[in-house]
């Protein structure tokens, strides 16, 4: 069984892990206290809101928060298929006009002629020249 042994060859105590949790919990509290002393700061030059000034300021973060969000969850998606084909039998037209040459007009054309068994139908259906093919079909599949 092999140990893990320390830069000195002994095996680390766990007076180091405890050392780093009150490292950590040190900074923790330090982050506290400055939090608490901008807040108390930022209170003292403001002037008291009204109600609605409050809520207004609410709508605006809720607003700025659900445009961030929807962003992130994009981002996320296109990154989760960047790398893979996209499935004729499924894409949207948005996704398979990010296709080279494929128009959003040719995207719904592919669309109306779905179900495909492969992805040469593009070819064999006259949706595509064999040259637009050629340069698509690694980023095609079809599945079933």
């Amino acid at each position: 069984m092999a140990r893990n042994l320390g830069s000195r060859g002994h095996i680390p105590s766990a007076a180091n892990a405890i050392g780093a949790a009150g490292i950590l919990a040190a900074m923790r509290n330090r982050l506290i206290i400055v939090t608490a002393m901008l807040s108390v700061l930022t209170s003292c030059t403001q002037q008291q809101q009204s109600p609605d000034q409050i809520r207004e300021r609410a709508a605006t973060a809720t607003a700025e928060l659900k445009t961030g969000a929807k962003a992130v969850a994009e981002g996320v998606r296109e990154g989760w298929n960047r790398d893979r084909p996209i499935d004729l039998n499924k894409a949207s037209r948005e996704q398979l006009a990010t296709l080279p040459g494929i128009s959003p007009e040719r995207a719904d054309r592919i669309i109306a002629a779905r179900p495909y068994d492969s992805t040469q139908q593009l070819v064999s259906r006259h949706l595509l020249m064999p040259k637009q093919y050629d340069a698509i079909k690694s980023l095609i599949t079809v599945r079933n």
